[in-house]
Parts: C-alpha cells; sequence; structure tokens
C-alpha cells in the first residue's frame, strides 16, 4: 500500500523514492533512481530520470523530461512541454552518455518555467526565478528576475507571492502581502521583511 498516486497506465521503477500524496498521471515514468518529495503533481507523459531530486508541493506539467544532473527545490512550477538539457555537446556517433557527462542544473526554491521553455543545462535558477513561456535560458538567473526571450534575459523581477516589483528611486518595493524587497546592484534583489 503507497501512500502516493500512480495512475494505471504509468511506471514507477522498483527503488524510486515517492513522497506522500504525490500523484503521478497518465503515462508517466519514474526510474528507479529518482526521487520525488510529498505533495508534488507530475502531469501526463512526465519521465523522472535516476538521481533526479524533486523536491516537495512541486508542479511538474505535461510532457516534461527530467533529465539526470536535474535538481528541483520544494515548489517549483515546470509548465507544459518545457525542456531540460543534461550535455552541451551531444552526438550520436560518439556517446556522452555516463553520469559523469551530465552537467548539473539547480532551480532553487519557488521557481516557476513557463510551457515551451529550453534549460540548457549547467545553469543555476535561483530563489523564485520566473522564466516565460518560451525562453531560452542560457546562464544563471537571478533570484526574483523575470527573464524573457531567446536567449532569455532578465526583464523585470517578481516577488515570492508572484507580483511584479516596481522599484522606487531608493530601491525598494513592497509586495501585496507586505514584504518588501530592495533592488542592491543591478542583478541583485534581497528579500528584507
Amino acid at each position: 500500500m503507497t501512500d502516493y498516486f500512480v495512475h494505471q497506465s504509468a511506471y514507477v521503477d522498483e527503488g524510486a523514492i515517492v513522497g506522500t500524496g504525490t500523484k503521478i498521471w497518465h503515462f508517466s515514468h519514474i526510474m528507479g533512481k529518482a526521487e520525488i518529495g510529498q505533495d508534488c503533481s507530475l502531469g501526463q507523459n512526465v519521465f523522472v530520470a535516476n538521481n533526479v531530486h524533486i523536491g516537495n508541493g512541486c508542479k511538474i506539467q505535461n510532457n516534461v523530461s527530467l533529465y539526470e544532473g536535474v535538481i528541483l527545490e520544494d515548489y517549483v512550477f515546470c509548465g507544459p512541454s518545457m525542456v531540460f538539457t543534461n550535455i552541451k555537446t551531444p552526438r550520436c556517433e560518439f556517446p556522452r552518455n555516463t553520469s559523469d557527462d551530465y552537467q548539473k542544473t539547480w532551480v532553487k526554491r519557488g521557481v516557476s518555467i513557463g510551457a515551451n521553455v529550453t534549460i540548457v543545462c549547467g545553469v543555476t535558477l535561483h530563489e523564485y526565478a520566473f522564466i516565460g513561456a518560451g525562453a531560452v535560458v542560457t546562464k544563471d538567473v537571478p533570484a526574483y528576475a523575470v527573464v524573457s526571450g531567446v536567449p532569455g534575459r532578465v526583464t523585470g523581477w517578481m516577488s515570492e507571492y508572484g507580483d511584479i516589483l516596481k522599484f522606487d528611486s531608493d530601491g525598494y518595493a513592497t509586495d501585496t502581502t507586505g514584504i518588501t524587497y530592495q533592488k542592491v546592484a543591478e542583478q541583485v534583489v534581497k528579500r528584507l521583511s
């Protein structure tokens, strides 16, 4: 008896760790060395490779593959059909398919990744970053940054709650929940309260 839900068309390989309250939907496949936290939702046709770690409260929408090297902290949102890569220079004739070949992609707490985004491996998406639909991320993303475009560029800032931050002349902004943020450098925003 498990304390999580797996649709009858999905596969969870022996050895996979799946947390309480997690739901794994149609045609998904979780490999045996994957680890998924509590209260996650994995939509239709989601693949989770060996050695992938998914934190608590994550929502992974339809048609997302999490390849070895991907780490999601708690409360990460992965939009429909977004893509993670794990090798920068793939070749069929000269395979690079061992754990030593895979580059780490680290997605920190509260990040939201929009539909059809591509995340090129080897980057870190810092806390509560927001990646707009269709962006291609090729470098690290600062905490609270809004990124859009190809290649992805910082186009604004967003609070943990999801409000767009408008900084005053002194570099301060307060969201609708009363939390204040300070822009301390061109690419650095900090939560103050």
